[in-house]
């Protein structure tokens, strides 16, 4: 067949030009080709050399994102303009074959008009990186030549009469149209840039953004193309396999999305609210919203509303390709000629629509540019919700710093609220966001998808679709059921994490008292009901499933039972699985829209809580206030441009460098004036206008010590608080002379530290200086404790660091108010959890020495009066009002009866000092208690990083190429262990009821298919030959129903009811699959819980000792949240999506085996796909959360030092930190969810590939006569639900393999020892009142805490008469305790034994031993529950016996005046009882086990003398027939004993009486009594 450019038929001579050059048809189209091919001639060598010019230099950073105006217009003009092309291509190549012989000029032009047009878009963007837009010219002459050349052809269509009804001139009047626009945005361009024509072109310069380079979140700043498909993120996403993603590589923020900008948008529209005549009104947050955010969100719903419409193309397009596949083979009839000028054929609009080939491309592009559309809507939505959540932390953050104290303390506002704000209710507006164009877009979906499916099916659509409508209420009632049950669920898990909690931290008290079944089995009850509660959400959550899955079969049974009905005639093929496709879309906005209902609901209630959150009280504004607050605004301002990306692991004062404090005065002057602050008439209220305190009049004088001294709750506290500012004023005036109110540096009376390390905690944000950090540390002896912390002072301590004992934290929060240069310094109490020692050191070094040398105004509140002699001014109160005011000696000679009070209270002090000095202090203990956390290497290496030993096993070969394979691979060990938890036979039962269900739904479609083809062929009326073209006229045989013969009709019959009972039983499997999978995770989550638990109640206590408590508490916590509530869903969607997506290719590949060599390469795309996309989002999703930690810890850590932040005038500087922090979390909770998006336009696009292919491949062995039309029809529809689940595979894929991460830590655990609790004798051989004399054989006994430790006691031999009291003595770390832990086989004996009234304690089985014996703790320790419970969790014992142990232990009267007496309430830790008392508590709990043998470990370091002379009688009285051994904690306690044992290092030093090692003058106990005394 002859090519040639215009043709050569027959009958006209296609190159004459007599009637005039320009009316020659094919003249006027090679004309159009001239401005192509002068593009391409052109810019081809002017890309190549800038091509081979920009290999060489590094790509700039800026230039890359610089626009020419009009940039995004020029985009999308061009878009349209190769949309057009590609119809103009496809109308030639349509109307070529109408003619004789081939006419090029019909579509040559239209192809090359295709490749300038790309040509042009790629040399544009060249241009733009490069910045050069001289170069533009050459487009600006195209766009003017291809318009004129288009004018014309067009021109000479109207004058041939040539109208729209035909689709080639509608087609050169839209190009006109566009090539006339694209000449105007290049003409823009010049105006602009004012490049060429002016003399001086205008300088550009990139956005703010990115002259700073920290920005690494381009999706602003790239152009159309790339933003559209995420391209710019490929190297960030494929990177991530060779290094994780770490903060610095996601840089910051751009500033349009920084927290800062956003709060100062939502902050205006939120006070503009606020009108002069009703200032009292509160403005509505919606409203503020809606100012602030509203126009991305209108724009997205725009995109939603075009994705939604071009979604409807889907179903359409099949239902055409269907339809005209059989009309294909109709030839050109020759009365279609008649329809030609120029000798050529032209075609009416509509017939290119009839082309199946047409349709297949117009879906394929449709499907693009509805995911295109769909994932800009998602992006743009998210972007704004993420904006709106940093502006709300920054506003809340902002009104926490202003809340009124009273707020906190009279707790209107707890700190529960407060995180709650912070964690859910910003969480789930930024949630209503995301979803919220769902609620405009889904009604409209639902409407437009009933109206096609009536104008395909007719009044039976109306049937199916009412089925659906009608179930959505039920999901909507299942939706919010799940809420509930999910509500009371998580009651149940925080009952039973403050059980679990309990435990762990009494541990040694359990394990000691052999208690542990007892309370495994209280958490084990709680944790039943939390299960009960679990199984309800799993039912609600499998109902949810199975309505998802369930409801298009049932509408698609019930459309076409009733179309059956109606007109006794099946649908056709095309209408079929038009209307299934059309099904398929109605049914996930109905599903999703009970879930934005629920989330609309819940986006109210957080409104509300947030307006009366924004209502509450603020603190008053003082005049130094107000001229503080403008500095701190303005320094705010001045550092927007400075937040620096944070670095975890750098201090802090380094990123603190940039950011000025408010000026402070360096140098102090000599003050004239000597009063520092000035209270008069002052009368001060919490709130409550009752006043605290009562006409103050007080002067605190500059440069000298006041210390303010009263009884406890007098009101001392609250007089700082309120010279501060903190309280309400009703009357009365505080003057601070001399701009001394800049800052004040306070210490609390409860400790507040932040999460940071130590030296942060100490500078607070001053720059560091060495010489004061060291004095400083050492005025609050803080040296010692630092030495102890595994790394010193940059060991992370607070809430989520080290916990350190109350002591210690008080000390550092000194040192705090002591290293900052402010001129005054309050001090509230800063002894109160200090011993004699450190309190002495402490006032003479820092307070007289530190402080009063730098002549600083210091203010302390005590009740230490021994120090009053230091004091340069003394306030004395009582009852909210001064007492006395004035020096010690006015108070001498005015007040001789206060004064004698004081004397006797400091003589009794003295008294307490001298009985104090003991060699083991208080604070030598708390240093006790810290080392013993760090026994060894191992624990600070386990506190050092809570993940460490997760990496472990992959750190073995750490070379690149091991780790990047490790990274990507999917833990299958993990998932196997969790299924077998699971139970095998509910695994057999999931798997093989998953695949039943998929097999029969592809049984129901492919039933359907042959159903309406036999309905095609029957109506043709022949039943028999329907493929070679006879039953063309089967559109108007649906009237002719009479049956040529009695065969078909019968045939009928059975069609419907096989696809009633297919639907049938596709319904019951959906049932079944989605509880055995829900079932299968409750099972799993049950047996893992039960194990860890056991595992971990079980454990040797060095576990416990080297194992953080906030490690273990995190499996029971949020890991065992995620095996329960995480993992199954995710498995059902995985398996779901996995199996639709096999099932649907499996499908169109049977229909089409041409398919399955497409496949191939978009397999392997695929995998790359997912491949990339799991390693990378593993890594944003582990920024996410543990850049959220820090931010909701600052949060708390800020309300509940509020006090603090606000004396020390810090506001400011917490703020940068909290947007900072903001920001970090958004950047990577931004970039996650743009790697989701960059995943599914991938897949997306994948999926449309899949569609072309699909329909191409149909189309292709239709020729050949294959499949019928219904079969094309199914493997279409299929196609388009593939596309749909693609992603979801992979999404799936990724938070599976983070949620089996929980399951990783979970077992890492269950891998643990337990101790030996059998022992080699049974129980029925021990004696059942074994021990009865209590005598006790230590032979030759070497003890270790671990195997890989030294020992700890070393070859020590005694022996303990029945009845005999022993007393042990030694120093800190000598063996005592250790040997009180091996009586119980706490700790590894590894040599020698311990023999008890002849039994080897050794082979007893725990149980036994433990029970049989009694120990008193040194640290005391309660649980929550009734003082019962505390005394006999074993509910064996009668009352009478309980009350006698109180008696003994003095509390008897004391529990008696309690309400309900025995049953009376301990709070959590025993909280409501003093330190004393609860030591109490303990001996009696020991009181009540009436064994023979009693050990006390230390047990009267914390009570007072009085009580512990009557405990010493009474132990002797009540314990005169038993054997008790004491390790003493001070000496004068033991002098009374039968026996004394001294101990040194593991070994025993001196044994004998007390009497006899007195007599040695040089013996260690003789020196320990003498310096006792």
């Amino acid at each position: 067949m002859a090519l040639s450019f215009c043709g050569n038929d027959k009958d006209t001579n296609s190159y004459s030009v007599e009637d005039g050059v320009l009316n020659n048809g094919c003249f006027v189209d090679a004309l159009n080709l001239v401005p192509h091919v002068f593009l391409l001639f052109i810019t081809f060598p002017i890309l190549f050399i800038g091509w081979g010019s920009q290999s060489s230099k590094v790509q700039i950073h800026h230039n890359t994102w610089l626009h020419f105006p009009g940039h995004n217009m020029r985009w999308i003009l061009t878009f349209s303009l190769l949309f057009v092309h590609v119809c103009e291509f496809a109308e030639g190549i349509v109307s070529n074959k109408m003619m004789q012989t081939n006419h090029l000029h019909l579509f040559m032009p239209a192809f090359m008009g295709f490749i300038a047009a790309t040509t042009s878009v790629v040399y544009y963007h060249n241009i733009e990186t490069s910045n050069f837009p001289k170069l533009l010219l050459v487009l600006f002459i195209y766009w003017v030549l291809a318009f004129i050349t288009k004018t014309i052809k067009l021109w000479k269509f109207a004058v041939y009469h040539v109208g729209p009804q035909h689709l080639r001139f509608c087609i050169t009047a839209l190009l006109v149209v566009l090539y006339g626009l694209l000449m105007a945005v290049e003409i823009n361009v010049i105006r602009v840039r004012k490049y060429v024509f002016f003399a001086n072109p205008q300088k550009v310069k990139p956005p703010e953004d990115l002259q700073d380079l920290g920005v690494r979140f381009l999706q602003p700043f790239v152009n159309l193309l790339s933003k559209a498909t995420y391209w710019w993120m490929n190297p960030l996403i494929i990177g991530a396999h060779k290094r994780p993603i770490e903060l610095k590589k996601i840089g910051k923020l751009p500033i349009a999305m920084r927290a800062l900008t956003n709060y100062l948008r939502l902050k205006d529209a939120y006070e503009d609210q606020r009108t002069a005549e009703d200032p009292d009104r509160a403005p509505s947050i919606w409203r503020s919203m809606y100012r602030a955010f509203g126009r991305p969100i209108l724009l997205s719903s725009t995109f939603r509303y075009l994705a939604d419409l071009l979604g409807f193309a889907g179903p359409l397009c099949i239902s055409g390709i269907v339809k005209y596949l059989k009309l294909e083979e109709d030839v050109a009839t020759p009365e279609k000629i008649k329809e030609s000028y120029f000798g050529v054929y032209f075609m009416s609009s509509t017939e290119l629509l009839q082309n199946t080939s047409v349709l297949a491309v117009l879906l394929f592009l449709a499907l693009i540019l509805q995911r295109t559309f769909l994932q800009a809507s998602y992006y743009v939505t998210i972007e704004t919700g993420i904006n709106l959540r940093g502006a709300l932390l920054a506003m809340i953050y902002n009104k926490i710093l202003r809340l009124s104290t009273s707020n906190m303390s009279m707790g209107e506002m707890t700190l529960g609220q407060i995180n709650n704000l912070v964690a859910i209710e910003t969480n789930q507006l930024m949630w209503f966001l995301f979803l919220c164009p769902n609620l405009w877009a889904m009604p409209v979906q639902i409407v437009m998808g009933v109206i096609l499916l009536y104008y395909l099916l007719g009044c039976s659509a109306l049937v199916g679709a009412s089925v659906i409508v009608l179930l959505a209420p039920v999901q909507y009632l299942i939706a919010t059921k799940l809420a509930d049950t999910q509500k009371s669920s998580l009651e149940h898990s925080t009952d039973r994490l403050k059980k679990t909690s309990e435990i762990l931290k009494g541990i040694k008290l359990l394990k000691l008292y052999a208690w542990e079944n007892i309370f495994c089995d209280s958490v084990e009850e709680t944790r039943g009901k939390e299960l009960t509660s679990l199984k309800t959400f799993a039912f609600y959550t499998s109902m949810s499933i199975f309505m998802n899955a369930a409801i298009p079969i049932a509408a698609v049974l019930a459309t076409f039972a009733m179309r059956d009905t109606i007109n006794k005639t099946g649908p056709t093929p095309s209408e079929a699985f038009a209307a299934l496709a059309l099904f398929h879309i109605l049914v996930t906005p109905l599903f999703l829209l009970s879930t934005v209902v629920r989330f609309a609901v819940k986006a109210l209630v957080s409104v509300q809580k947030l307006g009366e959150f924004l209502q509450s009280d603020e603190i008053g504004d003082d005049s130094w206030r107000n001229g503080d607050m403008s500095v701190s605004l303005e320094a705010g301002k001045k550092h927007i441009g400075m937040t620096k990306a944070i670095n975890r692991k750098k201090p802090m004062r380094y990123q603190m460098d940039n950011y000025e404090q408010p000026t402070r005065r360096q140098m102090r002057p000599t003050e004239t004036e000597d009063v520092a602050v000035k209270v008069t008439n002052g009368f001060f209220t919490w709130g409550s206008n009752l006043s605290t305190l009562s006409d103050i009049n007080i002067r605190i004088p500059t440069g000298q010590l006041t210390m303010i001294v009263g009884q406890v709750g007098c009101g001392k506290s609250s007089l700082l608080l309120a010279m501060l500012g903190e309280m309400q004023t009703i009357d009365g005036r505080v003057h601070w002379s001399n701009k001394n109110r800049y800052s004040v540096a306070y210490a609390t009376q409860k400790s507040w530290l932040l999460n940071a390390t130590v030296e942060e905690n100490i500078t607070f944000g001053s720059p560091f200086n060495k010489q004061r950090y060291k004095a400083v540390i050492d005025a609050c002896s803080l040296q010692p404790d630092i030495d102890l912390l595994p790394f010193g002072d940059q060991t992370e301590i607070g809430e989520r660091g080290i916990n350190l004992s109350g002591g210690q934290r008080q000390r550092i929060c000194v040192a705090r108010a002591l290293y900052q240069n402010t001129n005054i310094v309050f001090l509230d109490d800063p002894f109160s959890a200090l011993d004699i020692h450190l309190s002495d050191h402490l006032m003479q070094e820092g307070i007289l020495k530190f402080l009063q040398d730098d002549k600083r105004t210091v203010v302390l509140v005590t009740h230490k009066l021994q120090y009053l002699i230091h004091a340069d001014w003394i306030i004395a109160m009582k009852d909210g009002s001064v007492l006395r005011e004035g020096t010690l000696k006015d108070i001498q000679t005015h007040d001789v009866e206060l004064y004698d009070h004081w004397k006797t209270l400091m003589n009794r002090h003295d008294q307490e000092l001298e009985k104090d000095i003991q060699q083991d202090s208080q604070t030598t203990l708390e240093r006790k208690t810290l080392r013993r956390a760090f026994y060894s290497r191992e624990a600070k290496n386990q506190i050092d990083d809570e993940d460490e030993e997760e990496e472990e096993e992959e750190e073995d070969d750490d070379n690149m190429s091991t780790t990047t394979n490790r990274r990507s691979k999917i833990p299958w060990r993990v998932c196997w262990c969790y299924l077998s938890s699971g139970g095998f036979f509910m695994v057999f039962l999931m798997v093989s009821s998953k695949l039943l269900k998929h097999s029969v739904i592809v049984a129901i479609d492919y039933w359907l298919a042959i159903w309406t083809s036999s309905k095609t062929n029957q109506s043709a009326g022949t039943g028999t030959d329907s493929f070679n073209g006879t039953s063309l006229d089967y559109r108007n045989s649906s009237n002719t129903t009479q049956p040529t013969s009695g065969s078909p009709e019968d045939e009928n019959n059975y069609y419907l009811p096989v696809f009633i009972i297919l639907c049938a039983a596709g319904i019951t499997l959906c049932l079944i699959t989605s509880l055995t999978v829900e079932f299968l995770g409750l099972s799993a989550a049950t047996n893992l819980h039960h194990n860890l638990l056991n595992k971990i109640i079980h454990a040797p206590i060095r576990f416990f000792d080297i194992t953080p408590l906030g490690q273990i508490l995190n499996r029971f916590s949020a890991d065992t949240n995620i095996i329960d509530q995480h993992i199954p869903p995710t498995l059902e969607s995985l398996t779901r999506s996995t199996l639709l997506c096999l099932s649907a290719i499996g499908v169109i590949s049977s229909i089409t085996p041409a398919f399955l060599i497409a496949l191939v390469p978009l397999a392997v795309a695929f995998y790359f796909i997912q491949k990339y996309f799991r390693v990378a989002s593993k890594d944003l999703q582990d920024l996410d959360d543990s850049t959220q930690l820090p931010l909701l810890c600052h949060f708390s850590e800020t309300a509940e030092g509020l006090t603090t932040i606000r004396a020390f005038r810090h506001e400011a500087r917490f703020k940068q930190r909290m947007l900072e922090l903001t920001d970090t979390n958004n950047t990577a909770y931004l970039f996650l969810s743009a790697a989701n998006r960059w995943l599914e336009v991938r897949t997306d696009y994948l999926g449309a590939v899949i569609v072309l292919t699909a329909a191409g491949a149909s189309i292709w062995s239709l020729r050949y006569g294959l499949p019928s039309g219904g079969l094309v029809g199914l493997g279409l529809t299929y196609a388009l639900t593939v596309s749909n689940y693609l992603n979801w595979v992979v999404r799936n894929l990724a938070d599976l393999e983070v949620q089996m991460a929980a399951v990783k830590k979970v077992n890492s655990f269950l891998g643990t020892e337990s101790e030996n609790y059998e022992g080699c004798m049974d129980t029925s051989q021990v004696p059942e009142n074994w021990p009865q004399n209590g005598e006790i054989k230590i032979q030759d006994l070497c003890v270790r805490y671990d195997p890989m430790l030294k020992p700890v006691l070393k070859h020590v031999n005694a022996y303990i008469e029945p009845g005999q009291k022993v007393g042990i003595c030694g120093r800190t770390g000598s063996g005592k305790s250790s040997l009180s832990l091996a009586f119980f086989n706490m700790v590894d004996i590894f040599e020698g034994k311990i023999i008890i009234d002849g039994i080897d304690i050794c082979k007893l089985p725990l149980q036994t031993l433990r029970s049989r014996l009694s120990i008193i703790l040194q640290d005391p320790v309660l649980f929550s529950g009734s003082i019962r419970f505390n005394l006999d969790p074993e509910r064996t014992c009668t009352d009478d016996r309980l009350w006698e142990a109180l008696e003994i232990a003095q509390l008897k009267n004391m529990v008696k005046a309690l309400p309900g007496g025995l049953d009376a309430v301990v709070t959590e830790g025993g909280e409501n009882f003093s330190v004393g008392q609860r030591q109490l508590f303990c001996l009696a709990r020991a009181f009540v086990r009436k064994s023979s043998i009693l050990i006390m470990d230390e047990a009267t370091a914390s009570i007072d003398m009085a009580t512990e002379n009557i405990l010493q009688k009474v132990v002797m009285t009540a314990f005169a027939d038993r054997t008790v051994v004491t390790i003493a904690h001070r000496v004068h306690t033991i002098l009374t004993h039968d026996l004394v044992i001294v101990m040194k290092r593991g070994n025993i030093l001196e044994y004998d009486k007390p009497e006899t090692l007195l007599e040695q003058e040089d013996g260690m106990f003789a020196s320990f009594v003498k310096a006792d005394m």
